[in-house]
Formats: structure tokens, sequence, C-alpha cells
């Protein structure tokens, strides 16, 4: 009845698991009761979970990711501390098969699962509002994209109390997630987990692809996009083109593990090389998808606190585009070292030269962005600071791991490790951050604290350096990654300066929680309604702030770069007249009903319960037929509700003018 599925599945043996089984049980159920308490059930069903309004969709998204941040630093925090104690005679606090899910699990959960739901929320909240759209192109499936990367969640979540995740590392290379060495269900969570993340991804993809290509104000032809648009659209195109790579190679390891083909093992003509090119040719475009959206981000901040015109904006389309295009053509530096030979060595070497050009570029953009300009040091500038110089460095570690020679030596070592970490945190992470900083004003309608902010930012920065500048000494110094204990006591020191690293990293996301509940405790102080905190240039800000569930009244025109900075000039964006009534989409449960039934399937598999997999396929189906035959999937909003909201804004927006004139005289 259950299938593999039994009492012994739950990890009754492992302490940490317990306790940490029992802390979510427990947070769970104050949570669950506070929401009945206050009877806010019906509200989250009809205002969140069912929404198809993308601005929801990317708080849901950045939620969500902050959430599975401290679920994966808690894996890192862990890794940190076996390593500083595992030396000598001690093996350290975590047992072999526990510390390989760990570090399995932090690496998935931070790619999948923090990075690109934070990056793709940001993304889902800015676009729209950037081009003058009311809405993504297809509002359902935004939604539906969404509840695919909580069931992802959601099964990574389940095998920490129910079986085993993978002890593969987070690519899982074959024949070590095959079924003779990994016979648990731990490589099948990973393959269903990110089978539906992955999927959800794509779609988003395709939806933001359209959204841009066909939905943009009239007058904004392609050249006179934002630039944060520009790197979302070419992120997209990567999206399109590289995840069905990762879907058909996950499909091929799950019929080498259910049906015993021999797609990845050399039996029957399989290759296990096969696997590490698919993944890498999905892996390396995914590092862009990640960073490429964050270079956006900087370019936005840079202008605005800056308070001058982004320097060399045909350069910084060209080099995204580049980017982009280049990024298909770099993906075998991952294995110099697996017999490819010199020419092809040689070839991938120097593509992966080639792609830090452009990469530079923008660097020497942003900084003649800021040269002369009249700098403020906000958060989002700061955050801004700190990746110019870490992904500078990160930058330079690549083109040396680039020379096929190096990465012999290099390959494997904790040096690799620290180049990673330093692109996607010093350059990708650190973007997703400004970007929080920046538009959270314009989401909410209120300021973060700015104090918490810096020390949340200068925590992050210090314990980045601490924990990552000793592995690449420790690289050199020849210990590889994914050891779980060693007896080289030359390594002790650096690994105790990494663990110190990783309590300031805590400490920053401490901060960021705690600047969190701080800003919304006094959000009436630092409220916002004018549309415009920052010196903005891009159309978003045109808008309220929080914008309306419709974006805007009236749809704008957007005839020049800035359009928002150019109105300004010329005395801003005029209330209209007359208002017309708006099509917008109406809620709908539809995809979290859907993504249920999903999250049955995958569940199913998993454990080979085939009734209920049977059950979750119709289930899906059935509920995709249905939504085909609904025809109450909009609406027009009337003229009257369109008025009242715009009227209270702009009530508000001079009551807030007039006591900040009034507070500006008493100083």
């Amino acid at each position: 009845m259950l299938g593999k599925l039994s009492l012994a599945d739950i990890p009754l043996h492992e302490p940490i698991v317990v306790i940490t089984l029992i802390a979510i049980l427990i947070g769970g159920l104050a949570v669950v009761g506070g929401i009945t308490y206050l009877r806010k059930w019906s509200y989250l069903w009809s205002e969140w979970i069912t929404s198809v309004d993308h601005k929801k969709i990317g708080i849901m998204y950045i939620f969500v990711a902050l959430v599975m941040l401290v679920r994966g630093f808690a894996d890192a925090i862990m890794m940190r501390a076996q390593l500083a104690v595992a030396n000598g005679g001690s093996e350290g606090f975590l047992h072999p098969d526990h510390y390989d899910q760990i570090f399995t699990a932090h690496g998935v959960i931070m790619i999948f699962f923090v990075a690109t739901p934070f990056v793709v929320g940001l993304m889902n909240i800015v676009v729209p509002l950037q081009i003058g759209a009311r809405d993504m192109a297809y509002p359902f499936l935004n939604a539906f994209s969404f509840w695919l990367f909580v069931v992802g969640v959601v099964l990574v979540m389940l095998s920490l109390g129910i079986g085993e995740f993978a002890m593969t590392g987070w690519v899982a290379y074959p024949p070590l997630s095959g079924i003779e060495l990994s016979p648990g269900v731990g490589v099948d969570y990973y393959i269903w987990a990110l089978q539906a993340s992955g999927l959800g991804t794509l779609l988003t993809g395709v939806n933001l692809f359209v959204t841009i290509i066909k939905m943009r104000a009239p007058g904004m032809t392609l050249m006179k996009m934002p630039v944060f648009t520009w790197t979302v659209l070419v992120t997209c195109v990567i999206i399109i083109a590289s995840f069905p790579i990762l879907t058909g190679t996950l499909a091929m390891l799950t019929l080498d593990r259910y049906l015993d083909t021999h797609y990845f093992t050399n039996d029957l003509g399989g290759n296990a090389m096969m696997y590490a090119n698919l993944v890498w040719a999905w892996g390396h475009p995914e590092v862009y998808i990640l960073v490429l959206p964050a270079f956006g981000v900087f370019s936005e901040v840079t202008a605005t606190f800056a308070r001058k015109k982004l320097f060399g904006y045909k350069s910084m389309v060209g080099a995204t585009v580049a980017i982009g295009i280049l990024s298909f053509i770099v993906w075998l530096h991952h294995f110099f070292t697996m017999g490819s030979g010199a020419n092809v060595n040689a070839f991938f070497g120097i593509m992966t030269m080639i792609i830090a050009v452009p990469t530079g570029v923008k660097i020497f953009t942003w900084l003649f962005t800021i040269y002369r300009g009249r700098l403020e040091f906000t958060t989002p500038i700061l955050w801004t600071i700190g990746f110019l110089v870490t992904f500078a460095i990160g930058g330079m570690t690549g083109v040396l791991l680039a020379i096929p020679g190096a990465d012999f030596l290099l390959h494997n070592s904790l040096f690799l490790i620290a180049h990673f970490h330093n692109t996607i945190i010093g350059g990708a992470l650190f973007g997703y951050f400004a970007g929080y900083a920046y538009w959270f004003p314009k989401v909410f309608g209120f300021k973060l604290n700015e104090r918490l902010g810096r020390y949340s930012f200068w925590c992050w920065i210090i314990g980045f350096y601490l924990a990552f500048m000793p592995l690449y000494m420790l690289g050199f110094m020849g210990m590889t990654r994914r050891l779980n204990h060693y007896d080289n006591p030359a390594w002790v020191p650096y690994l105790y300066v990494a663990f110190v690293g990783a309590c300031f990293v805590a400490l920053g996301i401490f901060f960021m929680v705690l600047q969190l509940v701080v800003s919304i405790r006094d959000r009436n102080k630092n409220r916002d309604l004018t549309g415009d905190p920052w010196n903005a240039r891009t159309l978003e800000w045109a808008t309220s702030s929080p914008p309306p569930f419709y974006n805007f009244a009236v749809t704008p025109r957007a005839d020049t770069l800035d359009a928002f900075h150019e109105a300004k000039k010329h005395g801003g964006i005029a209330r209209p007249a007359h208002y017309e009534p708006i099509h917008m989409p109406r809620n709908s449960g539809l995809p979290f009903i859907m993504s249920a039934f999903v999250l049955a399937l995958c569940f199913a598999l998993i454990w080979h319960i085939w009734w209920m997999a049977i059950a979750g396929l119709a289930g899906t189906i059935i509920t995709f037929i249905w939504r085909t035959y609904d025809k109450d999937t909009d609406y027009y909003v009337p003229v009257k509700e369109i008025e009242r909201i715009e009227n209270a804004h702009y009530q508000a927006a001079h009551s807030q003018a007039a006591q900040s004139q009034v507070q500006a005289s008493q100083a």
C-alpha cells in the first residue's frame, strides 16, 4: 500500500535531524495556530494562495527563497563546524552519510531554491512595471510556475524527515547516482524536486520572454528598455534553451534507475561522460541565469544613487547579449581533467577567457557611472560596491581556472569551491540583496531600516572574506572538497577562520531578519507613497508605492530611455482627466490544486506508491482540463473602483508631502 515507505524510513537515530524536526513541527504548529487565532485563512486563500498578481507571486518567491536561505545556511555552518573539529583522531559530530546528504542538500538548495527563486521573484515584480504592463502575458501560468517551485521545496524539506536526501553532490554524477551505488530514495528526491522546480522555471522563462516581447508600453522599443529588463530578456532566452537539457538529462537518469536502461553506465553502450556534458551544458548557462539579472540590478542602482544617466547603455546591452551567447560554449571547462583532449580543452579555455571581456565591460560601465557622480551611500550602493570588489576577485580566479594546465592542479580542490562562491555570492546574491533593498519601498510602500541594513551588509562582507579566502589557500595546499575529516594539522587554522566567517554570515542573516521585523513595526514612520523615494529613472517608479493590482490606471508612454526621469523634468506624469475600465485576470485556486496533485505524483514516484502516482497524475490532468473549460478567468475593473483607488493614493501622497514640509520647516 505504501510502496517502499515504512516507519524505519524516519531517521530517529539521527539526533540532529530529530531536534530539527521537532523545531520545525513546533514552529509550524505555532504559525498555524496564529493564523487560526487571527482568522486569516480566508484572507490567505483569497489574497495570496489563489493570486495571479505578478507582484504577489514575486513576493512569495522571495519569501520562500529567504526561508530556504536559512535552511541552506544551516547546512553550510554545520559543514564548516564539522571541518573545524574533525581533524586528527576526531571524526567530528556528523556521521559520514549525514555529512554527504548535507553538502548535497546545501548545493541543491542554494542554487535551485534560494538563488533561482530570489531572482525570479525580482523579475516577476519589476519587469511588468518597468515595461508598463498590467501583468504577465500568462498570469495563470505564472501562478502555476510558482506552485511547481513550491512542490520542489516541499520535496527537499520532506527528505529531511522521511527517508534521506542524495549523497552524490549537487550535480549527481553517475555512476554514484545510479541505482547500484545509491539504492535508497535520496537521488529520487533529488530528481523529482529538480524536475518540478525546473519545469516551473522553464515556464516562467517563456512567460517573461513573451511579456517583454509583446507587452511593452507604447513607444518603448527594445533599445529604450531599462537595462534590468534587457538582462531579464537574455536570461529568459538562456532559460528556454538550457532548462530542457536538464529535464531530459534527469529523465534519462530516472530511466536508468527505474527501468534499468543504460544511458549513463558502461553497459549496453552507455557513457557516464554524456551525463557530465549534458548537465554542464545546462549548468554553466545556469550560472548566467543567476548572475545576469543581478548585473541589471547594479545598473539600476548605480544610475539612481550616482544621480547620473547610466554610462554606456549600448555597451551594456551588447555585453549582456554577448554573455548570453558565450554562456553556451564554455561548459566543458568544468571537466578539463576528464580526457577530452588538448584541442577541445584549448577551445573551451579560450572561450572561458573571452567571456570575461563583456563582464569586464560591465564593471567599467558601473565604475564610469559612479565616477564624478553625487554618490549616495545607501544600502543598495554598499551591496554594489561589495560586489565590484568581490566579483572582480572571483572573475580573476575564474580566468586562472580557465587555463587547462592550472585546472589540472586545482580541479576538485577547495580553490574551486572558493571561486564558485566568490562569483555566486559576491555576484548574484549581493545583487539580489541590492535589488531587495532598492525595490522594497516600491513593493510595500515603506523603506527598510537603513542602519540594520548596513549591519547586515558588513557582517556579510566580513563573513564572506573570512569564510572563503582561506579556502583559496587550502586549495593550493592540496585540500579537496567533500572531505568529512582529515589529518593534516596545517589545514586546521584556516578551517577555524572559515568557521568564524560562517558565524559572521549568520549574523548578517540575523540582521536581515531583524531589519524586516523592525521596518514592519516602524512602517508608518518610513512610509513613502509618492512613488519616487530614490532618484529613480525607470518606469516602475511612475506608479504608486505599493502599486495597485492593475499597476497603471492609464498605460504610460515610454518614448525615451529613462522615461520616468524625463517625465519628471517636464512636470511629472499628469493625472488623467478620466479613466477607462481595465481588463484584468481573475484569481484562481487551480494552480495550487494542480500543484498539490503534482506533489502527490512526485512523492509517490519516489516511494513507488503506484496507486498514489496514478491518482496524482489523473488529478493533474483533470484539473488542467477543468481549467480549459473555465469561462470565468478575467473581468473588467469598473471605473468607480479605479477612481476610488487613485483618489486614495493621491490624497495620501498629498498628506504625506504636506507633513514632510512641516517637519522640514520645524527642523
